[in-house]
């Protein structure tokens, strides 16, 4: 019975985190189906190691970690290496003039943020995407606060110049 429970709060936390973990996946190695077996096996370990869990800090928390761990293993890879990636994202949204110019800026936007090198780009991700504060950016990356600071301004500086002929609301009050 207390594998049940067990595995009845395993699919709980699988229901709650995917999406997140999915996201933050995609957005670390540029491709969904990479980014889906990252996050399979980041459940997978988790499974296996859940009771080595100590809540010094939170779940989302543990499993980001696991997350970013993963796709950083997965960048480093020969498989990774001998891949082509695309910059797409999908489009979800309603076919309006108005809706076709805002996805193209946002198209835009997101292909700047994936040129940027990953620790430039996991900062913004983190800052902008995900709406975590410096700390806890810091906290997850496991660097300082002012790195993650710092990292927030270089890509900034790098975003405006790669994006020098738009009116980025964003880079323009930094």
């Amino acid at each position: 019975m207390n594998h049940y429970l067990a595995e009845q709060e395993f699919q709980q936390v699988m229901q709650e985190h995917t999406e997140y973990l999915l996201r933050l996946a995609y957005l670390y190695v540029k491709d969904w189906s990479a980014g889906e077996d990252i996050v399979q096996d980041v459940f997978l370990k988790f499974y296996q190691v859940s009771n080595q869990f100590e809540e010094r800090s939170s779940l989302k928390t543990y499993l980001t970690r696991m997350t970013i761990n993963k796709c950083k293993d997965y960048l480093k890879s020969w498989h990774y290496r001998k891949q082509v990636l695309t910059n797409s994202f999908s489009n979800r949204t309603r076919k309006t003039p108005n809706r076709f110019i805002e996805q193209d800026e946002k198209l835009e936007l997101a292909d700047a943020v994936m040129q940027l090198s990953l620790k430039y780009r996991e900062v913004i991700i983190h800052y902008y995407f995900e709406e975590l504060s410096v700390l806890e950016i810091a906290q997850i990356l496991s660097i300082s606060d002012n790195t993650v600071k710092t990292r927030l301004r270089k890509a900034r500086a790098l975003l405006r110049e790669q994006l020098k002929h738009n009116q980025w609301e964003v880079l323009l009050s930094e």
